[in-house]
């Protein structure tokens, strides 16, 4: 009896003394991992930004950025951290996504967004919204409460009221300077997306995209942010993408996912990959560019406009926001 009494207590320690081993190596690899988030706040004209603009688009990043980057140093997922910064900047009226969306020719908003898992590739999507506070949480649950990938319209409000997800009065997006836009210049000429794409402590990437689309579009159009490998991208051992442009070209060109296919399949750099699919936009005469992020945390932000506004967080390299590409 005293025996096999020594002998369980001698397997337990084992048990007990591996384990303490296996989680002192996890830890050591997820303090290895060069964790951080990159955020876009949409590509386009920014000639001309009065220095107090400047800094109000710096200031919304800036925000987005610490509160995704505190999410990934506490140990949280790439996903929560990419849902949470977008939403704070789908609530600034300076973004062209949530509170800041643009007027249809009709004077109404529609919003798209998407999210993406590179864990396990789930995915989520909403597209031509026009009461949800903030698109990409109902994106996310979509991936997480459906076994759906995309809902639009009616059928996507419905399901964040049986969700809820928060939903308000068209009037929350109510826009003089919007609304004078599309009355005045009667085109479709203005850019302008929101995204954040993360590597979290475990390794999973994760992106998400949330736009109110292009100025003046006609009603029930739907641009690549809602659109997997479009505007949208996340791969694990690969790269997260975020896109913001002229939507039509990247989803034809399916530019999210392709920095990562350059990757696979070319063996590329994510900088040179990155570049390769900026280019191509270029040479089709599309406007726009990316984010981009690799599972070593490196970081990319090509653009072929006058100006993105994007920032970067990373455990190595700290935190940056830029605007042009000389700052």
């Amino acid at each position: 009896m005293e025996r096999t009494l020594k002998k369980k207590i001698s397997l337990y320690l084992k048990a007990c003394f591996f384990l303490l081993f296996i989680n002192t190596v996890a830890s050591e690899e997820s303090e290895d991992i060069n964790f951080g988030i990159v955020i876009h706040g949409g590509a386009g004209s920014y000639e001309n930004l009065s220095p107090k603009k400047e800094k109000a688009y710096k200031d919304g990043v800036n925000e987005a950025l610490i509160k995704g980057y505190e999410i990934l140093k506490s140990g949280g997922t790439s996903v929560e951290a990419v849902t949470e910064a977008v939403s704070i900047l789908e609530d600034f009226s300076l973004f062209n996504a949530g509170k800041g969306s643009v007027y249809t020719s009709k004077e109404t908003q529609e919003m798209d967004a998407s999210i993406m898992n590179g864990l396990n590739g789930m995915a989520g999507a909403v597209a031509s919204v026009s009461t949800i506070k903030n698109p990409i949480r109902l994106a996310r649950a979509v991936m997480e409460k459906s076994p759906h990938v995309l809902l639009v319209g009616e059928g996507a409000e419905n399901f964040a009221k049986q969700n809820n997800i928060k939903t308000v009065d068209p009037s929350y997006f109510y826009s003089e300077k919007n609304l004078q836009r599309v009355r005045e210049l009667k085109k479709d000429n203005k850019l302008g997306t929101v995204g954040a794409i993360a590597l979290d402590k475990q390794g999973n990437l994760a992106a998400a995209t949330s736009t109110g689309g292009r100025s003046n579009k006609m009603p029930g159009r739907v641009g690549d942010s809602p659109i997997l490998g479009a505007g949208t991208w996340a791969e694990n051992g690969l790269c997260a993408v975020s896109g913001t442009g002229h939507g039509e070209y990247f989803m034809r060109q399916l530019t999210a996912a392709e920095v990562c296919n350059k990757m696979k399949y070319l063996q590329m750099s994510l900088e040179d990959a990155a570049n390769a699919v900026v280019e191509r936009l270029s040479k089709t005469g599309a406007a726009g560019g990316i984010i981009a992020l690799d599972s070593k945390g490196k970081m990319s932000a090509p653009f072929n406009t006058a100006g993105m506004v994007r920032g970067m967080y990373s455990r190595e390299e700290g935190k940056t926001i830029k605007i042009y590409k000389e700052d």
